[in-house]
């Protein structure tokens, strides 16, 4: 049980008369059913969005240790409840629980969450992104619509990686309707490539003789022979292949070929796949 911030009041009463219910409601501001429905009422009976004074226990911390609280944890995202604690009493000479570092972190929306995990950029990887995001932030439709972007994947054939879950009563873990066929060793896979531009898509190559290597990624598997060159004079006379930096691409055999047959290919910065979602 507990008072929410005069923000989180208009905010649940607004809710509450568009026509939601207090459960979306109380879930989408992180509170329970019981404190919405106490501070709506409260609302409707003083048409105020603040507690009165007196009411509940004396908040032990002000505005501006309040603004502490949450600068120190947006300046440092790991920093744990404790870690805040202590540097406020250091810095303000304010004693407060760690309880209620987590209470001032929760009213502004501060949450903790597991950190998403990315590959770490060096100093000298930031600095080829940032030249390539320069050198093709003016690019005009006509530009890219010459670049053919490509790429292959593997998929496993029968493991699905554990993600995979069931609804079973106590018990039943050796049910028969509760078991998972598992293949010995994975079960294999398969590689597959494909290509798309602006104007063109080439269908997928499945690459069915083991690892992709130079050798079969120009030839055996006929992807750059087949595929890319007879395509490339269809997309535009300046025709530029976008391919990442896996081994059998950079291979000296493969740029050879490319130099050979006249493809342009685009240089693509290493890992410039991190970081691209929000």
């Amino acid at each position: 049980m507990r008072d929410l911030a005069p923000t989180h009041v208009a905010r649940a009463v607004a809710l509450i008369e568009s026509g939601q219910t207090y459960r979306p409601v109380a879930r989408a501001l992180g509170a329970s059913k019981s404190t919405i429905n106490r501070n709506v009422l409260r609302y409707r009976a003083t048409g105020s969005y603040d507690r009165k004074r007196g009411q509940g226990s004396k908040r032990s911390t002000t505005v501006r240790d309040d603004r502490f609280i949450v600068l120190q944890t947006l300046r440092n995202r790991s920093q744990t409840p404790v870690q805040t604690r202590s540097a406020l009493e250091e810095v303000r000479g304010v004693q407060i629980s760690e309880r209620t570092v987590k209470r001032r972190l929760k009213e502004v929306e501060l949450r903790s969450y597991v950190p998403a995990k990315v590959p770490k950029l060096e100093v000298r990887l930031r600095v080829a992104r940032l030249a390539f995001g320069r050198e093709h932030e003016n690019w005009n439709i006509d530009q890219w619509s010459q670049v053919l972007f490509t790429d292959e994947s593997r998929f496993c054939v029968n493991t699905i990686y554990g993600r995979e879950r069931i609804w079973r009563r106590r018990g039943e873990r050796y049910s028969q309707c509760n078991f998972t066929p598992k293949v010995p060793f994975g079960g294999g896979s398969i590689m597959v490539w494909g290509g798309i531009g602006l104007g063109a898509r080439i269908e997928l190559v499945i690459v069915d003789m083991g690892t992709l290597n130079a050798d079969r990624y120009i030839l055996v598997t006929n992807i750059l022979q087949d595929h890319v060159v007879p395509l490339a004079p269809n997309i535009d006379d300046n025709f530029i292949l976008m391919q990442d930096n896996a081994r059998p691409h950079i291979a000296r055999c493969v740029t050879n070929f490319l130099t050979e047959t006249e493809i342009t290919k685009m240089d693509w910065p290493a890992r410039s796949h991190v970081g691209q979602k929000g």
